[in-house]
C-alpha cells in the first residue's frame, strides 16, 4: 500500500492539533509538569547567583562570615530542585503510558470498524508500525521532550533577565548569538523533516518484510527462495541505511553549528569581562556569573534544537497514525441505527429483532470500491428461511461477492439486501454478524486451548456444550490425539495443528454459536476425503432449517443445495436446482462433470451422486 504523504511539507500546527482530544484528559498533569519545569529552570538560573555571591563575599575577601545561612539557603534550593525532578519524572511516566495506551486503543477500535476491503489492500506491517511504533514515539515526545522546551525557554528568559540586571553590555554580547542560531534552525528544519519521514516510511516496509518473512517461513523454505527473500530484505535495509545516513549527516552539521555559535558567546564574554575585571570595573563574581550563564546556555539551546528536530520528525508519526484513524469506514451504521441498536462495543441487544434468515437481493447493483465495472447488475434473488444456496464457478470467478453482500462485508452500490423483509442498513452490523456462522477456506485459530477457541463461538458455553459441538463435526478426534485433550494449546494461529484439524475446530466453533445463517466458504477443501465423509452427515444436520450459503468445489457439498448459482467473471450466468441445471446442459453441467473427473482421479471413495 502506498503512503499518500508529501515528504516535502514543513511544520504544520494543524497536524499537531489533531492530538488535542487525546491530550485533553492529561491537561492538568501537563500543566503541573510544565509548572515544575519552569520553577526548576528559575532555580537553575539562581544557582550561579549563589556562586557569584560566594566569590565576592567569601572567596575574594577570604572570610566565612555569614556562610551558614548562605549554605542553608543553597541547600534548600538544591532540595527543592530535586523534589521537582522527582515529581516531573512521575508525571511524565504517567502521561507517556496513558497517552500511548489511548492512542493504541483508538487505533485498535477503529481497525475493528474498518471493512474487509481495507485489510485486503493493507499490509500487516503497515498497520503494526502505526499502532505500536508511531503511537509510542508520539507519547514519548509529549511526555518528555516538549517539557524540555518549556524548561529551556524559562531558563534562557530568566538568565537574560538576570544578565541584563547585572551587566547589560555583556548580556547583549550573549544575546547576539540567538538570531544566527534561529536562522540555522529554520534552514535545517524542512530537510530534517523530509529525511525522517523517509526513514519512517522505510521502517514500515521493514516491519512488513519481517512479518512476511516469519509467517511465510515454511513457504520460503519449500520454494527454496531464501536467497531471494534475503536479497529483497537486504535492499530494504540498505535503503534504510542510506536514509539514516542522510538524516545523520544533517544532524552532524546542525548540532555542531549551534554549539559553535554558543561557544563564540563564551569567548566574547571572557574577553570583554576579563578586561573589565582587570580594570576594576566589574567584580570577579559577576564575571563568574556570566561565564556560568554562557556555558549553561549551551544546554538549553542544544536542547531546544534537539527537541525541535524531534518535533519535526514526530509530525510524520502523527500523520501516519491519523491516516489510520481517519481512514473512512466504507460500511457504518447510521446514527439512528446506533441509537436504537448500539455499537459493536456497546450493543443494545434488548432491541434486537430475532433473525429468521429470509434473505432477499432486491435489484442489487454492485461494484467494488476500487473497481469501475459492475460485477452485479440488477440482481434479484429470494432466499427463503432455511434455504441452502450453493455458489460454484472456476477459481477467481467471483464466488465470494454474493456472500460478502449477504453478510454485509460490502454493501450494494444500488438496490437493497433485505433480512427478514427489512433493509439490513436499518439494523446494526453486529445484529447481523451475531447471526452468522462463518467457516473460512483458510481457518484461523487464536492462541490458546481448543476449549478457548471453540468457546469464541459462545463465550458462556460450558465445557460439556463445547465437547458436544466438537463431536457433532468430528472435531473431538482432534482433541483425542493431543496430549492434554481440549486443554491443549494450539499455538499461534493454530500452528500446532494441520489445516484440516484447524478446519474441524472452526466448524465446531460455528456450530456452538447456533446461528440462523451459515456460510461455508469452501470449508471442506482443506479436509481429506475420509474426514469429509465423517462430517458430511453432520453438515446436513447443521444446515437443516438454517439459511446457508455454500461456496464449494466438491460434489458432495454442491448436491446439498436448494439453489445453485453458477458464477463466471463475477456474473451469475445460471441458477436453479442440481437437476434443473444438469438438464440445461450448460456451464454448470460442464463444471459438474469436470469435478466428477477430478474427484475420480483424486481417488475419492465417496459415492458420486447421479447426474
Amino acid at each position: 500500500m502506498s503512503e499518500n504523504i508529501n515528504y516535502a511539507k514543513g511544520f504544520r500546527l494543524k497536524t499537531w492539533l489533531k492530538l488535542k482530544p487525546f491530550i485533553k484528559p492529561y491537561f492538568l498533569r501537563l500543566a503541573a509538569l510544565i509548572t515544575c519545569m519552569v520553577i526548576t529552570a528559575v532555580i537553575d538560573v539562581i544557582l550561579p547567583v549563589f556562586l557569584s555571591y560566594a566569590v565576592d563575599n567569601f572567596i575574594t575577601p577570604k572570610t566565612t562570615d555569614g556562610i551558614l545561612p548562605f549554605a542553608l539557603l543553597y541547600f534548600a534550593a538544591i532540595s527543592l530542585s530535586s523534589v521537582l525532578v522527582v515529581i516531573f519524572t512521575r508525571l511524565s511516566m504517567v502521561i507517556e503510558m496513558g497517552l500511548g495506551r489511548d492512542l493504541k486503543r483508538a487505533c485498535f477500535v477503529h481497525l475493528q470498524d474498518l471493512s474487509l476491503s481495507y485489510y485486503n489492500r493493507t499490509p500487516v506491517g503497515y498497520i503494526l508500525a502505526r499502532v505500536m511504533s508511531d503511537t509510542g514515539r508520539i507519547s514519548a515526545l509529549i511526555a518528555w521532550s516538549l517539557e524540555d522546551v518549556f524548561w529551556s525557554i524559562a531558563y534562557v528568559f530568566s538568565a537574560f533577565v538576570s544578565m541584563f540586571i547585572v551587566n547589560p553590555t555583556l548580556a547583549l554580547i550573549v544575546l547576539a548569538v540567538v538570531p544566527p542560531i534561529a536562522a540555522v534552525t529554520f534552514f535545517f528544519q524542512s530537510r530534517i523533516l523530509s529525511a525522517n519521514r523517509e526513514i519512517r516510511r522505510i521502517n514500515s516496509k521493514i516491519t512488513g518484510a519481517y512479518n512476511e518473512g516469519i509467517t511465510g517461513a515454511k513457504t520460503s523454505k519449500t520454494l527454496v527462495i531464501e536467497d531471494r527473500m534475503t536479497k529483497e530484505f537486504g535492499d530494504i535495509t540498505t535503503e534504510m541505511y542510506k536514509a539514516n545516513f542522510r538524516s545523520a549527516r544533517l544532524s552532524a552539521f546542525f548540532i555542531p553549528i549551534v554549539t559553535f555559535l554558543s561557544s563564540v558567546a563564551v569567548g566574547l564574554v571572557l574577553g570583554k569581562g576579563g578586561y573589565q575585571v582587570m580594570g576594576m570595573a566589574m567584580p570577579l563574581g559577576t564575571l563568574s556569573l556570566f561565564i556560568s550563564y554562557s556555558l549553561a546556555l549551551l544546554d538549553p539551546i542544544r536542547q531546544t534544537a534537539r527537541v525541535f528536530s524531534e518535533i519535526i520528525s514526530t509530525q510524520v508519526n502523527i500523520e501516519r497514525v491519523f491516516a489510520l484513524l481517519e481512514q473512512p469506514c466504507l460500511i457504518s451504521d447510521t446514527p439512528e441505527v446506533i441509537n436504537r441498536y448500539g455499537t459493536a462495543f456497546e450493543p443494545k441487544k434488548e432491541n434486537w429483532e430475532p433473525v429468521k434468515g429470509h434473505i432477499t437481493f432486491d435489484h442489487v447493483w454492485f461494484k467494488y470500491p476500487d473497481g469501475e465495472d459492475y460485477v452485479l447488475e440488477d440482481f434479484c434473488l429470494d432466499v427463503p428461511e432455511g434455504t441452502t444456496v450453493a455458489i460454484v464457478g472456476e477459481t477467481g470467478a467471483g464466488k465470494s461477492t454474493l456472500v460478502n453482500l449477504a453478510c454485509r462485508f460490502f454493501e450494494p452500490t444500488r438496490g437493497r439486501v433485505l433480512i427478514d423483509g427489512t433493509d439490513y442498513r436499518e439494523r446494526s452490523q453486529l445484529w447481523l454478524h451475531s447471526a452468522l456462522g462463518y467457516v473460512l477456506q483458510t481457518p484461523h485459530l487464536f492462541s490458546g486451548s481448543i476449549y478457548e477457541n471453540i468457546r469464541y463461538g459462545r463465550p458462556d458455553a460450558t465445557d460439556e456444550e463445547i465437547e458436544r459441538a466438537a463431536a457433532l463435526v468430528s472435531a473431538d478426534t482432534v482433541a483425542s490425539k493431543l496430549e492434554n485433550g481440549y486443554n491443549t494449546d494450539v499455538g499461534e494461529g493454530g500452528d500446532r495443528l494441520s489445516t484440516g484439524e484447524k478446519q474441524l475446530i472452526s466448524f465446531a466453533r460455528a456450530v456452538l454459536a447456533d446461528p440462523p445463517i451459515f456460510v461455508l466458504d469452501e470449508a471442506t477443501s482443506s479436509i481429506d476425503t475420509e474426514t469429509e465423509q465423517l462430517i458430511q452427515k453432520a453438515i446436513t444436520h447443521i444446515l437443516k432449517g438454517r439459511t446457508s450459503f455454500i461456496i464449494a468445489h466438491r460434489l458432495s457439498t454442491v448436491r446439498l443445495a436448494d439453489i445453485i448459482l453458477v458464477v463466471d467473471n463475477g456474473k451469475i450466468i445460471e441458477r436453479g436446482s442440481h437437476k434443473e441445471l444438469m438438464a440445461l446442459n450448460g456451464s454448470y453441467a460442464e463444471l459438474y462433470r469436470a469435478m466428477e473427473i477430478k474427484e475420480s482421479i483424486g481417488g475419492t471413495n465417496a459415492k458420486r451422486p447421479p447426474s
